[in-house]
């Protein structure tokens, strides 16, 4: 028998807070490298920690790590580098465990699978995609205004790309009465947004009118905020960049100009970890 049924390793609040939903559901848990677990002390106590890598991953059938799994090559733990290569951690695993995880790197999943050890991986389920998108576009509008003292009521808003997170992100700004555009390259997705009442822009045409946003939400995945964009974006916009990566501008450019921009990394985990939690612990006890 199992000492603990569930080890979490590293991660960010989403995870952290987890435990104590798992505790409440009658699980015995591990934690490994956690961020502060918030949670009443009688929860608390009732939640194991430990320093050992070896000790979590061989005391529990699920191991549930972060969104990210990892971070160049090494586990993710929110507030500092683990140091731990995630081929020590498949080195250690054991067959028929478990493993939860955000983004979990394809080499990894096909070793684990090879070695019939089960890969959950949270942003392979779009229901739980589209929760993560409603938590990152909450976010991003908070860091909007932590960023810049106007208001968005009212003010000339663009959001880059329509996907999952660029649609629910141009409804909660529509939401708070700003006037959005959408910009993207995709047909569908302008048409798309043209009939949901947003004004649209095509990508190709950004450089000509980016001068006139106030606020301005990056959500592809690739540098649209190019050299030529960045040099007429205006004195007064912020830009806040939540694709993957930072690889949606020439952040070199920016500095050069003095852009008020701002990459923006982990926002569910940042501002939404209870909320996530409730959810990834239903994706978790519904596969267990």
């Amino acid at each position: 028998m199992t000492k603990y049924d569930i080890a979490i390793l590293g991660g960010d609040l989403r995870t952290a807070c987890m435990a104590p939903i798992f505790v409440e559901k009658g699980y015995r848990v591990v934690c490994f490298r956690t961020v502060p677990v918030p949670c009443s002390p009688s929860i608390k106590s009732k939640i194991s920690f430990t320093d050992s890598l070896r000790e979590a991953l061989d005391s529990a059938p699920i191991l549930i790590g972060g969104i990210p799994f990892a971070k160049s090559d090494c586990l993710y733990c929110e507030g500092g580098a683990s140091n731990l290569n995630l081929s020590e951690i498949q080195r250690s695993i054991h067959k028929h465990q478990k493993i939860f995880a955000g983004v979990i790197p394809e080499d990894f999943r096909r070793t684990c699978e090879e070695r019939e050890i089960s890969c959950y991986d949270f942003m392979r389920d779009e229901p739980m995609t589209l929760y993560n998108a409603v938590s990152t576009a909450e976010g991003a509008i908070l860091e909007a205004l932590l960023h810049k003292d106007t208001n968005i009521h009212m003010s000339s808003t663009l959001v880059l790309g329509f996907g999952r997170c660029g649609k629910i992100l141009a409804d909660r700004l529509s939401g708070l009465h700003a006037c959005v555009t959408v910009c993207s390259n995709d047909a569908n997705e302008l048409a798309l947004a043209c009939a949901l009442g947003f004004e649209t822009l095509h990508l190709s045409n950004l450089w000509r009118k980016i001068c006139c946003f106030e606020y301005i939400f990056n959500t592809i995945p690739a540098c649209v905020l190019n050299r030529r964009c960045l040099e007429k974006v205006s004195s007064n916009a912020v830009i806040l960049d939540i694709a993957s990566n930072k690889s949606g501008a020439d952040y070199e450019t920016a500095e050069k100009l003095n852009i008020n921009i701002h990459f923006c990394p982990g926002l569910p985990g940042k501002y939404a970890g209870e909320s996530c939690a409730k959810y990834l612990t239903d994706y978790v006890i519904n596969r267990i």
